[in-house]
């Protein structure tokens, strides 16, 4: 009997509330209380730059199955660690559909059968769940068996799910996605019953009895290619209105789900809506982590993290109505073909939105993509040297795309919520999609990449190794140069790599793979120079070794063939410091070497660039940079706000994402002069779709003046083409005075140059820039110091500077003196006496000038002759305690410096 059946004989609660519940009968006990330290797990990269991978599968014998979004089948071997394409399936792969799940069948080891859920090319939108064999390290495709069609509309995106997994009894489980436009809706539940609106009424598919689609289905494949249908399912078989395969409904986009090998429970992450707040039509967005103890209605499109409830609406009149009841809801939609009443609704097990959960530690803010990993057991897994440990035993793993993060939940004796804690939080995951314990015991993840919709360069496979006693070592490679003319000399070097077990000696291994058959070099030693004679790109791998043999490993390209350009500049002035209305000659110099024997330095690819940076903005320097960039490398505030933000995992600068670029968005509004403040507010509040069929996540964590700052960088964008404008390679650059009311900012010099690009090696480009600063310099801002106490700035004073006995310090890096005859001192004495001496190189260095410090509790300018101008040099300015009475709370206070020519 199904539990829909029990629900409605006997309307009981109680019942339900026990069906829906069952605790398991043997509660699961970690086999250890102490959580092993991070540096433990080591992440090992076994494949990169892949092509939206969706999900893997690991073999018996160790290879890896990785399904790609438009079609690609990849199979990864550990025994020569190499990625290879072994089938492109065809699939309709736009919208959210395409190649979207896999599994392995429970006897796969026996009978090779493995399943697919995708999106078949052709007239008629569906999806496919289809058994094919694994023969001979490739997928045949004439041995498809198609279990289940699944009918959908391809009119109007989104949410397709696709995700498969088997529980323990030999049952697959499908996750299905509503199918069904968030837009139209402002980002509450989408239950339009207007005339050809369909498409968006969720009604018609996650809260219908007799639709597939906003379900998890469980079936359980035969070995004919059919498939029967288990017992507990939500409806029995031959029940009027409804389809048997449905274990759970109410889903909205199950992108992940996993099921407990021991227990059978089910769990999902269910990506929300998104809207940022509670409103006459219901709840905010919630996304979700969910648990199946049995069959059951999770509630969408009627309710939302605990059940909180949306109210019924006309669209047409623009009307709220009454909210749904979790209890007993009624899906009275004219393009509802199921039942009317519907099982009672089941709460989240976890649910989050957009600000920090006051409920759930762990998860972060920003934008949001819950999915659910696997439940682990040791008993389950081969005991190996990566094996996870037992601390993780009957925990399960969770993760989040957009966040960048994996957590452990554990969970009572009961199965109900415990706890959370966060797994590997000092490592790099680049939007984890999918994850798996292989047969070693070792889990491996799947990294999609920066973008949606695109292949990302940071892609890739890994696998997460867990040491019990000796761990691995961590390697860590530098190279003196990675590009160059042939013959190219090299330093490498494996300093800074590092054991974590104590007095564990490591060996180095070098491997250079050059372009074409050549067979590889081999070297040894922590440091090594090799010199490569002919143009090509070799790959460098370091092998690390300890004395037990493990081996952690990096690798590098060397690129030979083409020498950067080289530019030397020449700058008679002082490069530290400018001065108000100043006239500064320049001159900058270009060579090439394989340019010179192309007809020499194409002027017009050299770009000279003189610009006034405002007071506030950051500036990052490079001083050589072998990037195919133009202009400078300035920082304004919003794009460093972008940059710290996930706003990457929905936009790119001139690549269009799941989002427009940012160009894109600059373009558009070029001539809105209400742009900027309906753009700031848009980010913050979420977006309708108004660059097509995806919505932009709501950022209600920040505030209108960062958001302001965001847009402005973007919006700036539609005018950076005709702002970089190059001077000539010698002239003259002019400074200009300050308004009365601005605080003066900087001015940064920018000489940069791409060749022509040689023997096979791309164009490279070389930057060289430095940055000029008013010559008033704040004691605060000193790159070094002792025995001082340094107060930051604030709106109200300046950041000062205490020197708090004698001998005390502060030092500057690489100030140029040329042309500065003498400094004024801002201080306050604080009722001490003494002198600051100015030296250069070190505290003890040369001196170059003293300023005495008289006894006065008032603010004083003290003013010194240089003994000498220096080039640019470490400038220490050293206090000297006249009468040994400085303190913590009464030396002498410095504010700034200005220097004088």
């Amino acid at each position: 009997m199904s539990t829909y059946t029990l629900i409605k004989n006997t309307g009981l609660l109680a019942l339900v509330t026990l069906l829906l519940s069952w605790i398991s009968p043997e509660p699961v006990v970690p086999l250890t209380d102490e959580k092993p330290d991070e540096t433990r797990f080591s992440k090992v990269i076994l494949a990169e730059n892949l092509n939206e991978p969706m999900e893997l599968a690991v073999l018996p014998d160790g290879r890896v199955l990785v399904v790609e979004r438009n079609g690609g089948i990849l199979l990864y071997d550990p025994t020569t660690s190499v990625m290879r394409k072994i089938l492109d399936l065809p699939v309709f792969s736009k919208i959210e559909d395409g190649l979207l799940g896999m599994a392995l069948d429970p006897g796969f080891a026996e009978n090779q059968w493995l399943y697919l859920f995708y999106s078949p090319v052709g007239d008629t939108p569906q999806q496919y769940v289809s058994r094919f064999t694994f023969r001979d390290g490739t997928i045949d495709l004439t041995s498809e068996k198609v279990l289940l069609k699944i009918p959908t509309q391809r009119e109007e995106c989104c949410h397709s799910g696709g995700s498969i997994a088997f529980g323990k009894d030999g049952h697959l489980f499908i996750a299905t996605g509503d199918n069904t436009s968030p837009f139209g809706s402002n980002y509450y539940a989408p239950l339009d019953e207007r005339p050809g609106r369909s498409a968006w009424d969720a009604q018609r598919t996650a809260g219908n009895t007799n639709d597939l689609r906003g379900k998890i289905l469980r079936i359980h494949p035969e070995a004919d290619g059919t498939y029967s249908i288990p017992e507990g399912n939500l409806f029995p078989k031959g029940t009027a209105q409804t389809r048997p395969e449905i274990y759970v409904m109410g889903c909205r986009n199950p992108i992940r789900i996993s099921v407990d090998q021991q227990n059978g429970y089910l769990y999902w992450g269910d990506v929300g809506q998104n809207g940022e707040k509670d409103s006459e039509r219901g709840p905010r967005s919630w996304d979700e982590w969910n648990q199946a103890r049995g069959a059951g209605n999770f509630g969408w499109p009627y309710f939302a993290g605990d059940n909180q409830p949306y109210a019924e609406y006309d669209f047409a009149k623009e009307k709220a109505g009454k909210f749904f009841d979790p209890q007993n809801p009624v899906n009275n939609s004219v393009h509802n073909t199921g039942l009317k009443q519907l099982p009672p609704a089941q709460p989240a097990l976890i649910w989050y939105n957009y600000v920090k959960s006051d409920l759930f530690p762990h998860l972060g803010t920003g934008g949001k993509s819950p999915m659910a990993g696997p439940v682990f057991y040791t008993d389950f897994y081969k005991k190996s040297e990566r094996s996870f440990p037992g601390y993780y035993n009957g925990k399960l793993f969770i993760f989040e795309w957009m966040r960048d993060w994996i957590n452990v939940v554990t969970l009572k004796p009961d199965g109900t919520y415990g706890s959370i804690e966060p797994f590997m939080p000092n490592t790099l995951f680049e939007h984890p999609i999918d994850m798996e314990f292989g047969p070693d015991g070792a889990m491996y993840v799947l990294e999609y990449g920066t973008y949606w919709f695109a292949q990302n360069a940071n892609s890739k496979l890994t696998r997460i190794d867990y040491s019990e006693g000796n761990r691995p070592p961590v390697a860590k490679l530098t190279a003196s140069t990675t590009v160059g003319a042939a013959p190219l000399t090299v330093r490498l070097s494996a300093r800074g790599s590092l054991d974590y077990d104590a007095g564990d000696a490591l060996t180095y291994q070098w491997t250079i793979i050059p372009a074409g058959q050549a067979a590889p070099r081999k070297a040894s030693g922590e440091t090594t120079s090799l010199t490569f004679d002919k143009p090509g790109t070799y790959q460098v791998t370091l092998s690390v070794s300890d004395k037990a043999g493990k081996v952690s490993s990096r690798s590098t390209e060397i690129k030979v063939g083409n020498a950067p350009p080289a530019i030397s500049l020449e700058w008679p002035s002082n490069r530290s410091f400018y001065w108000p209305n100043q006239t500064l000659a320049y001159r900058a110099v270009i060579t090439d070497k394989e340019d010179k024997q192309k007809g020499g330095i194409d002027p017009k690819k050299a770009v000279v660039i003189f610009e006034y940076i405002p007071y506030g903005e950051d500036i990052t320097l490079a001083a050589q940079n072998y990037e195919s960039v133009v202009g400078s490398t300035r920082l304004t505030a919003g794009e460093k706000l972008i940059n710290e933000s996930d706003c990457k995992a929905c936009h790119g600068l001139s690549q269009k994402s799941i989002g427009p670029s940012y160009q894109e968005i600059a373009k558009r509004y070029k001539n809105d002069g209400t742009a900027r403040e309906k753009l700031a507010r848009k980010v913050i509040s979420g977006g309708n779709g108004n660059w097509g069929e995806n919505a932009m996540s709501a950022h209600p964590q920040l505030t209108l003046a960062q958001t302001t700052e965001m847009v402005s960088y973007i919006l700036s964008l539609a005018e950076a083409p005709a702002a970089v404008k190059s001077l000539p390679l010698a002239g003259t650059v002019v400074t200009r005075a300050p308004a009365p009311e601005e605080a003066p900012g900087k001015y940064l010099l920018t000489v940069s140059y791409t060749d022509k690009g040689a023997n096979g090696i791309a164009p490279l480009t070389t930057r060289k820039e430095f940055l000029l600063r008013p010559p008033l310099l704040g004691a605060i801002a000193c790159d070094t110091s002792a025995k001082a106490a340094l107060n930051g700035s604030s709106q109200k004073e300046p950041g000062r500077v205490r020197f708090t006995e004698n001998g005390a310090f502060i030092g500057f890096r690489q100030l140029d003196l040329t042309g500065i005859h003498s400094i004024t001192l801002h201080l306050v004495s604080s009722g001490v006496e003494g002198s600051l001496t100015l030296h250069s190189g070190s505290p003890e260095g040369p001196l170059l000038g003293t300023v005495p410090i008289q006894r006065s509790n008032k603010p004083m300018s003290l003013t010194a002759d240089l003994a000498r101008p220096i080039g640019p040099d470490n400038l220490y300015f050293v206090y000297h305690d006249g009468k040994g009475k400085a303190g913590m709370f009464n030396g002498p206070l410095f504010t700034d410096i200005l220097f004088q020519k």
